[in-house]
């Protein structure tokens, strides 16, 4: 009958009645039950720091990276400026090359009408 009452008694420690249609937890599983949420909020937090850590570095080397990219697309559009003068550069002259000659073919065009026409 003793350990029935020890039973018992332990039964009431943990629960020490019925509150609003849910049990309420002892002083002494309360206690313990509040340690075990406190470690486990703790181990959230720690991981939840983990991944915050994480992300900002992952942040940071995107950044970088970006950086990078810019920088080189900075550097090839100013390569690109100045192709684009060299060509233009190169077509200029082109230009006057073709332009000379056509005027050195039609001044031989109209020297070679002249001794045709000169010599008959």
């Amino acid at each position: 009958m003793n350990a029935r009452r020890d039973g018992r008694n332990n039964r009431v420690a943990l629960f020490d009645g019925i509150e609003e249609g849910g049990i309420r937890a002892s002083s002494i599983y309360s206690t313990s039950s509040h340690e075990i949420d406190e470690h486990d909020n703790e181990q959230a937090l720690d991981g939840l720091q983990d991944r915050v850590s994480l992300l900002k570095r992952l942040s940071g080397d995107i950044n970088e990276e970006v950086d990078s990219h810019n920088r080189m697309l900075d550097r090839m559009g100013n390569d690109m400026d100045s192709s684009r003068g060299v060509l233009s550069g190169t077509m200029d002259k082109f230009k006057m090359v073709i332009d000379l000659s056509l005027s050195v073919s039609n001044m031989l065009d109209r020297k070679r009408s002249y001794l045709l026409y000169s010599s008959n």
